[in-house]
């Protein structure tokens, strides 16, 4: 219970536990000779909204100029459409091909330190875009496609895996959302229900009809309902594949 995290929208790479992991990674790749990589921008370009378009860039330019600052090599993107922000922002930084000869040897992470958990809250907004995201990301997995762009960010099994993990931990260790109210078995079903309505809404029937809807439904219901945390989000699909 210890190690509940907020709403994960705001466990950002600024966040200690992973600006620590971050640097010992660099330190690790480097004292070895290997490249460090930075994460992937999930933003993907937003067309029928200029501004909402500017401010996605302008996080990524953000995201990838403090990778190269703190000493990775290069990094990777979810859209092509980003490449030149993110080699703008490396170019900005890097005096060569690599980042091998900063060393951070002044970097001491310990475990506290990957293990702190950050502060915020639990809200009940951020449980239903885990469901929305979980319900549809997998739903697209069970047709073949391990990508999704889901509300300006692309998904894949690694963040559907946040959302998945965020919901069964809020269930099983007494977790309470910022209005004070517990997250129950009861209101998770309540919660799955309105969403499935806003997905159904969303997509609209033609889509629906050639989906998979109800069986991602009832994957995300019974990972989030079962006793023992499920290794891995696709390890159950993968038995419905056969």
């Amino acid at each position: 219970r210890e190690f509940l995290l907020p709403d994960r929208a705001t466990v950002t790479m600024e966040r200690h536990f992973l600006k620590s992991y971050v640097e010992l990674l660099i330190k690790t790749c480097h004292r070895r000779g290997a490249h460090a990589i930075g994460g992937m921008a999930a933003q993907i370009p937003i067309r029928d909204d200029p501004a909402a378009n500017e401010a996605a860039m302008a996080r990524v330019r953000a995201d990838k100029l403090r990778e190269a600052r703190a000493g990775h090599d290069g990094t990777w993107i979810a859209h092509p459409g980003l490449a030149g922000i993110a080699r703008e922002a490396f170019d900005a930084v890097l005096t060569g091909p690599n980042q091998l000869p900063v060393l951070r040897a002044e970097v001491n992470v310990t475990a506290k330190d990957l293990l702190s958990v950050p502060e915020g809250e639990i809200t009940e907004a951020g449980l239903r875009n885990c469901i929305r995201v979980g319900v549809q990301y997998l739903e697209a997995w069970l047709r073949g496609n391990g990508c999704v762009p889901l509300y300006h960010l692309m998904e894949d099994a690694a963040t559907a895996e946040i959302c998945r993990a965020q919901l069964w931990q809020c269930l099983h260790h007494g977790a309470r959302t910022s209005d004070g109210q517990p997250v129950t078995v009861e209101r998770f079903d309540r919660l799955l229900a309105a969403e499935l309505d806003r997905i159904h809404h969303e997509v609209g029937a033609a889509r629906l009809t050639n989906g998979v809807f109800p069986t991602a439904a009832r994957l995300i219901e019974q990972m989030t309902k079962s006793e023992s945390f499920d290794e891995f989000l696709t390890l159950p699909a993968y038995e419905l594949l056969s």
